[in-house]
């Protein structure tokens, strides 16, 4: 039977200590290429205006920008300490001019209606203080036919796999967190019910021995 949700927080990652733990963490990731960004693209994200919600230090959003040609990004984060480690990651980049970093929770987005071509996160989900609501936003921001693209651990995960994950994060202050946020993760079930009364409820929710994930896009 699987555990309860522990809420981990809805607050971000905060101090500038913790930041920069998870700014080596998720620098590590992608230098191993285990970030989402080749999924994200092969969902059909690769143009135009995209959203991503809880960029962190950036490299999911900076990475697809560097693998997309004429798209922009915006990015809203809770944490004025991770965006300030993002706007220096986007400078390392040389992508300063193509994102946009706001500090802003999702549930309540600064956007007009209609406005983005797509929307992406991954890891951010189980932080979310009001998911509905954060799905009820994306819906409103997204352009019809919008593509949807949110990706998280799973909770229901096998032993075996927390072990595994547990083993190669590094570097290891990053570990406690690591277990505080799979047991603040949702599980496919979970999702499937969060969705179906929101703007997103034609999205398809998936799951595999780590994660979940919710893709499809925004009906007209």
């Amino acid at each position: 039977m699987t555990k309860p949700r522990v809420t981990e927080t809805d607050q971000g990652i905060q101090g500038d200590f913790n930041v920069n733990i998870y700014d080596q963490m998720q620098r590590r990731l992608r230098d191993k290429g285990w970030i989402e960004t080749n999924n994200i693209i092969k969902s059909g994200i690769t143009q135009g205006l995209a959203l991503e919600v809880g960029p962190g230090p950036g490299y999911l959003g900076l990475e697809w920008l560097n693998k997309t040609q004429n798209t922009t990004l915006k990015a809203l984060d809770i944490s004025s300490d991770m965006l300030k480690i993002a706007e220096r990651n986007a400078n390392e980049y040389n992508l300063a001019d193509r994102v946009e970093y706001i500090e802003s929770t999702g549930d309540k987005m600064p956007f007009e209606d209609n406005l983005f071509d797509a929307v992406f996160t991954n890891g951010s989900l189980h932080e979310w203080r009001d998911p509905e609501n954060t799905f009820n936003e994306i819906g409103r921001v997204l352009k019809s036919n919008g593509k949807v693209f949110i990706s998280d651990l799973r909770r229901d995960m096998n032993i075996f796999m927390r072990w595994f994950l547990w083993i190669n994060s590094k570097p290891k202050e990053i570990r406690p967190g690591l277990i505080n946020s799979i047991d603040a993760a949702y599980t496919p079930n979970e999702l499937e019910e969060l969705i179906k009364e929101t703007k997103l409820s034609n999205c398809k929710v998936t799951g595999n021995i780590v994660g979940v994930k919710i893709t499809g896009f925004k009906q007209m």
